[in-house]
């Protein structure tokens, strides 16, 4: 089922720009979903609950050694729906972060098919990063500062709401009593606009679920209409991406400037929307880059 509704989306990731004219100079082929998830899947080393849906899981990714290590919160992406991807799309650079010293605290969520949406995923995702704070030493961890959260396409949206969730009021149930404070929010193609999304006309992930996501509650669901934070966001597009191209990205770095705060954009030439979580494209070396050197690690 989700290996059908990723082939739905590469339709949209294929799909030529407007404008573009039939005899362009070609370029070399992006990445295909099918070239990614056909690979042999390395798998974690643990499974947490935190929860009792079945989906309420974190996958646990603990470098070889004594450690402890410093890790990431990652989230995946999929539109937020359930039913087109859950968390082992991330296993292949998950297991590269571990490869590299980086341990990794995978989140899986109730997408808005599941039970997700407004409020729901929001819960999850911040039960399990809070999770990580109260639990991450148990495993190997480091879980003090730096922190850092890292996601794809819609989960690009959940990192980065993840990292301006403390700025909520005191007594806001997305907020929780203790959230997570998060140093570096990473966003791989992320949606981060949801008002946006919630009126966009044929978009691969439709206009229902950044609709059902913001449940009209913009300004405690959608990145840039909530609190600012303390967090630095980085965020990571492809140039040949079609369903999240650089000028999402432009769009919400332009909008926090007008908040007086900057937000980088890294955007990387003949890539797609797979590479971004493909452990040996030219983009993914750039954040494990920005992310090793956060944990003073030396990029090698």
């Amino acid at each position: 089922m989700r290996y059908l509704a990723w082939a739905v989306l590469a339709l949209a990731a294929c799909a030529s720009p407007a404008g573009t004219k039939e005899n362009a100079v070609p370029q070399k082929p992006i990445m295909q979903w099918g070239d990614l998830l056909g690979r042999a899947q390395p798998k974690p080393d643990a499974t947490l609950r935190y929860g009792a849906d079945a989906l309420q899981l974190v996958d646990v990714w603990k470098p070889k050694g004594e450690g402890p290590f410093p890790a990431v919160i990652m989230i995946h992406g999929g539109c937020w729906q359930t039913a087109i991807a859950e968390r082992d799309i991330m296993n292949w650079i998950a297991d590269d972060l571990r490869s590299h010293g980086v341990g990794v605290w995978n989140i899986e969520y109730r997408g808005v098919d599941r039970g997700g949406g407004y409020p729901g995923t929001y819960e999850d995702v911040g039960a399990a990063a809070d999770l990580f704070v109260a639990e991450g030493a148990k495993h190997g961890f480091r879980t003090d500062a730096p922190r850092v959260a890292i996601g794809h396409s819609a989960g690009g949206h959940l990192a980065l709401w993840l990292a301006r969730r403390p700025g909520l009021a005191a007594g806001d149930a997305l907020r929780g009593m203790d959230p997570v404070r998060i140093d570096l929010a990473i966003s791989q193609g992320g949606l981060p606009d949801l008002r946006v999304g919630a009126a966009s006309k044929g978009h691969a992930c439709g206009s229902a679920a950044p609709a059902a996501m913001a449940g009209g509650a913009f300004a405690r669901t959608a990145p840039p209409e909530m609190p600012l934070g303390d967090a630095t966001e980085m965020q990571f597009n492809n140039a040949l991406d079609r369903v999240t191209p650089p000028a999402t990205g432009e769009a919400y770095s332009a909008a926090m400037a007008k908040r007086g705060r900057a937000v980088t954009l890294a955007v990387t030439p003949g890539e797609g929307h797979v590479e971004l979580i493909a452990p040996d494209s030219v983009s993914w070396a750039k954040q494990r880059a920005a992310i090793l050197t956060t944990f003073g690690i030396s990029p090698k």
